[in-house]
């Protein structure tokens, strides 16, 4: 597990102890392609999806996340999947994650097709 701080655009931030497993391990056991230079996230809530950068993505933080401070993820908190990094700002941790798509181009996103920064960084 990992005790992180996450970071929301609105200005306020939380820490918590996050469990998962690194993308990275993800991204070696599928065998994605070293074509890949962008990562996109599809959750079950129509519509809702975000795409990231390789590096960011294999970033050692990056975490699926199955569980939150010893606790199975509640559903407002993305359960039973959710994306997260401390690279990434809140709108790019997308919940509900159902699928993990490694793309040779950059795809959108439902926040950054309506104006919002696409890196979304830290």
């Amino acid at each position: 597990s990992m005790r992180i701080r996450h970071h929301c655009v609105e200005g306020w931030s939380a820490v918590a102890e996050w469990q998962g497993v690194q993308l990275r391990e993800i991204a070696r056991m599928a065998g994605a392609s070293r074509d890949a230079r962008y990562v996109e996230f599809r959750s079950f809530d129509a519509g809702y999806f975000s795409s990231w950068d390789i590096e960011s993505s294999l970033h050692p933080q990056t975490i699926l996340a199955y569980g939150m401070n010893g606790h199975a993820l509640y559903p407002d908190h993305g359960a039973p999947l959710r994306l997260y990094s401390p690279v990434k700002l809140g709108y790019k941790n997308v919940k509900y994650l159902t699928e993990v798509n490694f793309l040779p181009r950059r795809s959108g996103g439902y926040w950054e097709d309506q104006g919002y920064d696409w890196y979304g960084g830290v």
